[in-house]
């Protein structure tokens, strides 16, 4: 979600739930997974974060207890023996559901974190050589697109890994962010800078949150999504 209440440079999420009796709790990403160990399965009661958790050891990493009721603590921190998720363990012993919020919040350092902007927002295009001049595409629209849908990243030597949901970011500086949820709880997270546009296509020159990929992209819009 976009939360103007968090201050700039900083990645934060606030996880709401309603547990009864003793869950472990693991957010990946922008992913909460709720594995139940005894009692009733727990509700969200208004979990959101500003951007997802990265996928790489997150800078300034903290960990804060909100509102309980009984025992909260964390297991442990983003790291990739966990594949980058915080799990977090919460034991209720008081009858019926209690409330539980916690926040995790950390640094962002790089263009995969983006902070989302609301419409309207404008920055000048920034060149490496450190003058400030506007980017050779200018583009001047904010684009959000959610979708469910189904699809196959194919790596060489790897195996497929099969895709579910994206979203995907626009700024008005040109800056695209581009996250996939793929299987076993994984999301793929791609950023870059659109180079050109014509009609309902965009292409983009992207990178992988790890660096490892690198290439041109093409996007386009249909009536039933992008």
């Amino acid at each position: 979600m976009t939360r103007d209440d968090v201050p700039l440079g900083k990645g934060q999420c606030d996880i709401r739930l309603q547990v009864d009796n003793e869950v472990e709790v693991s957010v990946r990403g922008d992913q909460v997974y709720i594995r139940t160990l005894s009692g009733q399965d727990a509700r969200d009661d208004g979990s959101e974060c500003n951007v997802p958790l990265p996928n790489r050891d997150p800078e300034n990493f903290n960990f804060q207890v909100m509102d309980s009721r009984n025992d909260i603590r964390l297991l442990a921190p983003p790291s990739r023996r966990n594949d980058f998720a915080a799990i977090v363990a919460i034991r209720d012993s008081a009858s019926g559901f209690g409330r539980y919020h916690f926040r995790l919040s950390w640094a962002i350092t790089g263009p995969t974190e983006m902070r989302r902007e609301p419409p309207g927002f404008d920055r000048p295009g920034r060149r490496d050589d450190g003058n400030d001049r506007p980017p050779a595409f200018a583009w001047n629209n904010v684009i959000n697109f959610r979708g469910q849908g189904r699809g196959m990243a194919t790596w060489s030597n790897a195996g497929d890994l099969r895709l579910m949901d994206c979203n995907i970011d626009i700024d008005r500086g040109g800056k695209i962010l581009a996250v996939f949820r793929a299987e076993r709880g994984r999301t793929l997270t791609y950023s870059g800078q659109v180079i050109a546009q014509e009609g309902g296509r965009w292409k983009a020159d992207m990178t992988s949150d790890d660096g490892r990929l690198r290439g041109r992209c093409s996007l386009w819009s249909t009536s039933g999504g992008s």
